[in-house]
Order: C-alpha cells, then sequence, then structure tokens
C-alpha cells in the first residue's frame, strides 16, 4: 500500500501568521501585535477582494488577534499583586504557532526521507550530472502570500479607486492567458512586477493576478524568488524548484 504525507502549504491562518513573522523578521516569542494584526487583516481583506475561498479559520483568527490586541491595550490593574506576573495574552497564540512550525518541520523531514528512498532504485550518478547539478541554480517557490503581497503592491502603484466586486469576465482572463503565455514564448521568464506593470487599471491588474494563479493551479507556469520574499518571476512549468515548505532563513535577505 501507498502511504503518502501530505502537507498543504500556507492552507490555514497559521500559515499566514509564520509568514507575516518571517517575512518582517519578527521575534515569534514578543510579536508586535498590532502590527501583525494590520497585516493579517489586510491579507484577508485581499484575499475576499479577489474572491478566493477563505476558511472560516482565518476570520476566527482574525477575531481572536483583534481580542489579543484589546486585551493588551488594557491597563495593569493596580490591586494585583506583584509577585505574580500577569499572563500575556500572546501566549497561547506563540505557543501554537511553535506547534504548527514544528509539525511542519516533521512533516518535511519525513517528505524528505520518501525523496531519499525513491532516488536509491535510481541509476547512479554520473559524473556530468554531478557537475550539472553543480552548475544549476537554485530558486525557491513563491506561495500564494508571496503573490498576494506582490500584488498588493501593485494596487498601491495605481490611483486609488472603489471596488465593491470582483467582475470575473470570462474573456479577459482568457486574453491575459494567452498573452502571458506568449509572452513566455519570446522570454524564458518575465517578472510578476512587469506584468502588472503593463496593466492599465485595477481592473486589468486583478485580472492578471487571478490569471496567474489559476496557470499556477493547472501547472502551466511556476513562479519563484531567487532568494526568499524578493521579486517574483513568472516562467513557464519546466524547472525544478524548491517547494516553499523546504526554505530557511539562509535565502533571507
Amino acid at each position: 500500500m501507498n502511504y503518502k504525507i501530505k502537507l498543504e502549504i500556507f492552507e490555514g491562518p497559521l500559515d499566514l501568521l509564520l509568514y507575516l513573522v518571517k517575512k518582517d523578521h519578527l521575534n515569534i516569542y514578543d510579536i508586535p501585535i498590532s502590527k501583525v494584526t494590520e497585516q493579517y487583516l489586510q491579507y484577508i481583506n485581499l484575499m475576499q477582494l479577489l474572491d478566493l475561498n477563505i476558511a472560516g479559520e482565518f476570520l476566527v483568527m482574525a477575531a481572536t488577534l483583534m481580542q489579543i490586541k484589546s486585551k493588551m491595550l488594557l491597563p495593569v490593574q493596580e490591586g494585583e499583586g506583584k509577585e505574580e506576573e500577569q499572563e500575556d495574552p500572546r501566549e497561547e497564540l506563540v505557543r501554537r504557532l511553535l506547534e504548527y512550525e514544528k509539525f511542519k518541520e516533521i512533516a518535511e523531514n519525513l517528505r524528505q526521507k520518501e525523496t531519499d528512498q525513491r532516488e536509491v532504485f535510481k541509476r547512479p550518478k554520473t559524473e556530468i550530472d554531478s557537475k550539472e547539478a553543480e552548475g544549476k541554480e537554485v530558486y525557491f517557490e513563491a506561495s500564494i502570500f508571496d503573490l498576494i503581497n506582490a500584488f498588493s503592491k501593485a494596487l498601491k502603484d495605481v490611483p486609488k479607486e472603489v471596488f465593491y466586486e470582483v467582475v470575473k469576465d470570462q474573456f479577459t482572463v482568457e486574453q491575459a492567458t494567452h498573452d502571458i503565455l506568449h509572452l513566455l514564448l519570446v522570454k524564458s521568464k518575465v517578472k510578476l512586477s512587469e506584468l502588472f506593470a503593463k496593466s492599465k487599471n485595477k481592473m486589468d491588474i486583478i485580472v492578471t493576478f487571478l490569471t496567474v494563479l489559476e496557470l499556477i493551479r493547472i501547472k502551466e507556469i511556476v513562479a519563484r524568488q531567487d532568494q526568499l520574499f524578493e521579486d517574483i518571476e513568472i516562467l513557464r512549468n519546466k524547472e525544478n524548484i524548491i517547494p516553499y515548505e523546504r526554505r530557511d532563513e539562509r535565502g533571507a535577505a
């Protein structure tokens, strides 16, 4: 029987919180709750704007963060004993984040062992294979939140407009698909920021972004970074890249 352990990357709110902590190099034991809450809500708003399927857990976490933020704003009661320290409202959240991060590390180690075991039955590596592997560039897979972060920056670069609803025009998405794939026939890779720069307004940016997500979903293209949290490059799906769960702080700027 074929047993498989699959860990969906960034499928829940804890994934988003870990992303925010690592992106800004925050101390996980002393999380600036006001800053993280504000950024978390911004991502939720963008996901809702794009009509992405947001699980209820994301909204529950948003309420939890706001509750923790409120507790930390409350003044210390004078009547409380000095010997007994007040419980940090962030303590439970930090514990959950650390446990979840450890779980992801264990899952990745098991996945790596599975990969190593498969390599045992492959032909021995030749000297040519070794040289090719040494000369091959290493990239990191861009996560959904990396993509949303780039999308957010693109929206800030155009005049402010109010969007009450995202209208998905099938023809427009098809045209954007054609344009992106045709561009990748001319160029081996293109920066996501370049695709956004070609947009005339916010709606074009939204359609471009949704198209990129769909092309990634159907494995037509990949989104990668040469360093963590850096510019995202889009290219046809033909190169090996490191999954997000294998990334570590070595690639961070």
